[in-house]
């Protein structure tokens, strides 16, 4: 009987598992990164109520330039994901030496390339908010918050890298925990930097709460602790983890096929990120004009739905470590398997928050800002995307799938497709018309055809022939 946590063991284990058994492996790999992304998603709440409260203004500044610190984000992952999908076939196929070595080989790229993002980031901020297209009120905030967001880009870099890497090992239970952790820690320096010193009563006693009064810096500065602390975390539990892949020799020279091998994954997912960051970029403009009142509805928006979303990114994380294990220990078609069965438990999971979203946007809204018209005009477009959750699970779940198997040119087309062609051209449109409620359509719109477009390239499963 093979260990239950140890999956490359369960794998390789010759013993034919049930498609229940199969389904219970993929919510058991799944249920710590979801319980991640909901402490994620829940300190986001705390972390946007707490720069909500400071007014339209704050939250507009902060979400003018979200898209575009996704798109440096989405890049960092992109690097991570070329070097983690190879460890995952590795331990799938019992080359434990083989892995370790590409782990050492990822370090030095991660490196460089978290320090040319922040080159990137730090030196387009003080232009960025002007060409987004904001309004002089929020542009200087917004971009003081990108710069301290793209100075903490290579502790975000590494952070990925070594989390991607435990996730596809095996150990999700150690990233979702420090994942965890950063939030908290978040939190903790938000409220200690955002608001300034105060008195609260407490047991009827007056007590001053420190406090550095700094706003949206304050809250750009405590993102960025917060990443720092939990990327030195991350990266020693990876190294430890790593040393039990430890090869016989402890110089062994660096591959040049595992460079080769992530290039091949991480240019298509960078140009995938790239894409649909561009297309957000290009989505804040169109919405820019719209308002304070609207950008920062948008933004709100965006930070509710993902609690909605939350289940799917981690069943996909799992599907990126089952699907990955599965093709290195050569098992075609068990990784077929748990792919769909990883899409199906996605689905499920996300039509039901599908709903309660749609029932629960008002409250969502009223926990995130006291202004009444952005409350009322982010909850009506809230309840347009409710009815998008299904496809877009099927979409985000798929897309992890994929990614374990090392197909992620398809999928980048794809994405290029949707974005463009369907969600951009149908807000260019819509918007003039319908306000940033026509912008919300035509995400709903695109998202729905995202996802028949990932299911069928994962039925018709050409992904597996690669």
């Amino acid at each position: 009987m093979p260990d239950k946590n140890n999956v490359s063991a369960i794998i390789n284990s010759g013993r034919e598992l049930s498609r229940m058994q199969q389904l219970t492996l993929v919510a058991r790999l799944s249920i710590p990164a979801i319980l991640a992304q909901l402490t994620s998603i829940i300190m986001q709440y705390i972390d946007a109520a707490m720069v909500g409260s400071l007014g339209a203004d704050a939250s507009a500044a902060i979400g003018l330039v979200t898209s575009s610190s996704w798109l440096l984000g989405g890049l960092c992952s992109s690097a991570a994901a070329g070097f983690s999908v190879q460890v995952a076939q590795f331990v799938g196929a019992g080359r434990q030496d083989t892995a370790r070595n590409v782990f050492r080989s990822s370090l030095g790229v991660a490196l460089l390339f978290g320090l040319l993002l922040c080159g990137i980031g730090t030196g387009i901020s003080p232009k960025l908010p002007l060409w987004l297209g904001g309004r002089a009120e929020i542009t200087a905030a917004a971009s003081s918050y990108f710069f301290i967001f793209s100075c903490a880009l290579p502790a975000a870099q590494f952070r990925q890298l070594s989390g991607s890497m435990l996730q596809c090992s095996g150990d999700m239970k150690t990233p979702s925990g420090l994942n965890i952790l950063m939030c908290f820690l978040d939190v903790i320096f938000n409220f200690l930097l955002i608001f300034p010193a105060r008195n609260a009563v407490f047991f009827g006693k007056n007590v001053t709460l420190p406090g550095a009064g700094l706003g949206v810096t304050g809250a750009a500065l405590g993102t960025a602790l917060s990443e720092v602390t939990v990327a030195m975390l991350m990266m020693c539990a990876a190294c430890k983890r790593f040393s039990v892949l430890k090869s016989r020799h402890e110089h062994t020279k660096p591959d040049p096929g595992h460079y080769k091998t992530a290039a091949y994954i991480s240019l298509p997912l960078a140009f995938e990120h790239i894409v649909l960051c561009g297309a957000q970029v290009a989505l804040t403009h169109i919405t820019a004009p719209l308002g304070t009142a609207a950008i920062a509805a948008n933004s709100l928006a965006v930070t509710a739905e993902s609690l909605c979303y939350m289940p799917g990114y981690g069943i996909g994380s799992a599907a990126t470590t089952l699907v990955g294990q599965s093709i290195g220990a050569g098992k075609k078609e068990l990784a077929r398997r748990y792919a769909g069965l990883s899409v199906f438990l996605g689905v499920a999971l996300m039509t039901v928050t599908g709903i309660l979203m749609f029932i629960f946007s008002p409250l969502m809204f009223a926990l995130l800002t006291p202004d009444p018209e952005v409350r009322a005009l982010g909850a009506q477009v809230l309840r347009i995307e409710a009815f998008a959750e299904p496809l877009y699970a099927a979409s985000i779940v798929t897309a992890g799938a994929l990614r374990g198997a090392g197909d992620t040119r398809i999928p980048s087309i794809m994405n290029l497709v949707s974005m463009w062609g369907v969600r951009l051209t149908a807000a260019y449109f819509l918007a003039p018309v319908f306000g940033l409620h026509g912008v919300w359509l035509a995400m709903c719109g695109e998202l729905c055809f995202r996802g028949i477009l990932f299911l069928i390239r994962l039925f018709r499963g050409k992904w597996l022939k690669g």
